[in-house]
């Protein structure tokens, strides 16, 4: 056998742009897909390379796996078993990248629709572009901006960043005094990213609408060093409990100081970094007992998210999942358009409700888009670190074990 023959053998349906590099188009394309001239083409745009890179990789493990189930079933039905054709980008962890990504993808390639990218700031880079071109572009990231601007072809599958504050603080509260413990004081510390502002804002409002205390309330740049100036603050606070928003780097960070310097206070988390295998491998015996606030928890439909864990070898994290009900639920919409152009998509999408598939994984158990585009079914979820697992705990009617807290 030539070595080009192996190679054609090993190849995937991937087609991948990396970075702002042109389209490496022949070399990742099969003879199988060449040959077969129906196929609908779904963008990914990632951070596959720079600080959020592992959530990237997360987020298209959790599409390709969708994907390949698709079109092992038979494809798209109504436009007569049509395969998908996953076109694959790396946004970095830039925002400027990200658009210029988006841009050259919707000009070289035709496009059903963009899912992307994890980061609030990186999707609304891109949600810039769609925008313009009239494309679709569903997400998972939370910033309340991304579906608070008037625009018609965004769509978020899972609860805004504001929302997700307040189940955040309101949860807390609860499971804190279902233990016997009236919280009085609480620190929030987070990232000045929109993700990052936009979730601390919802803290703050439900913690003044339960008349708590905000003894500290501090943010900080993306990529922090060091922690200790922070710490110290909270040390001397007095909060009962403290509520950091961040991604995996500065969760790392923030949680391991803490412990170090013999803080117990519970930690709320506020999904991101706190949500993912690498936050337990990075923190070991620290991570226990640690908790956050998720859109989802693999644990809700294991039936589903087993598949996941099968073929990557961890669980299924929530970006991964609510990626993979993105794709679900646009593959349900091409359905219900029998048509595979942008605009069809977007108007099936509006408005529409999705049910069944992978939608059974999220707590509503279905998507249904309002007029700004936000999934009005999403409910939030609070999980909690147990023997290198995320067991959810609340609210009671979905939890799969008792919340454990230590005052």
């Amino acid at each position: 056998m030539s070595k080009t023959s192996s190679m054609r053998g090993r190849i995937n349906r991937r087609t991948v742009l990396a970075g702002t590099a042109s389209l490496i188009a022949a070399p990742w394309i099969s003879s199988t897909a060449q040959a077969q001239a129906k196929q609908v083409n779904i963008g990914v745009i990632m951070p596959l390379s720079g600080a959020n890179a592992q959530f990237g990789i997360n987020s298209r493990n959790g599409i390709e796996l969708v994907a390949d189930e698709i079109n092992a079933a038979g494809g798209i039905k109504a436009l007569g078993g049509a395969k998908i054709n996953l076109i694959v980008a790396d946004a970095t962890s830039t925002p400027t990248t990200a658009g210029t990504v988006a841009q050259r993808m919707i000009s070289q390639n035709d496009v059903t629709a963009i899912l992307g990218a994890f980061a609030s700031s990186l999707t609304i880079a891109i949600s810039e572009v769609t925008e313009r071109r009239d494309i679709p572009l569903l997400t998972m990231s939370f910033a309340d901006q991304i579906t608070g601007r008037g625009y018609k072809n965004i769509f978020q599958v899972v609860a805004k960043a504001s929302a997700l504050g307040k189940a955040q603080l309101d949860y807390t509260v609860a499971i804190a005094q279902a233990a016997g413990t009236k919280i009085d004081k609480i620190a929030i510390m987070y990232e000045d990213t929109a993700y990052g502002t936009a979730q601390a804002g919802g803290l703050r409002a439900a913690a003044k609408a339960a008349n708590i205390e905000l003894v500290m309330d501090d943010a900080y740049p993306l990529g922090i060093t060091d922690t200790t100036p922070l710490i110290n603050k909270l040390r001397a606070s007095g909060a009962q409990a403290v509520f950091p928003v961040s991604y995996l780097n500065d969760s790392l960070l923030l949680i391991r100081t803490m412990r170090q310097q013999r803080i117990t206070i519970p930690a709320i988390g506020g999904a991101a970094g706190y949500v993912i295998p690498d936050f337990e491998k990075g923190l070991g015996e620290f991570a226990e007992g640690v908790l956050s606030i998720a859109p989802a928890n693999y644990d809700l439909d294991t039936g589903l998210t087993d598949r996941f864990r099968k073929r990557f070898g961890y669980f299924m994290v929530h970006e991964a999942l609510e990626h993979a009900v993105a794709l679900d639920v646009l593959v349900q919409a091409i359905e219900k358009a029998k048509s595979a152009k942008a605009e069809d998509v977007t108007m099936a999408l509006r408005g529409g409700k999705f049910t069944g598939g992978w939608t059974n994984a999220m707590t509503g158990g279905a998507v249904q888009f309002d007029s700004t585009g936000l999934n009005t079914a999403s409910i939030p979820v609070m999980v909690q670190w147990r023997k290198k697992e995320l067991v959810t705990v609340w609210p009671k009617e979905v939890a799969k074990g008792a919340a454990e807290w230590k005052s």
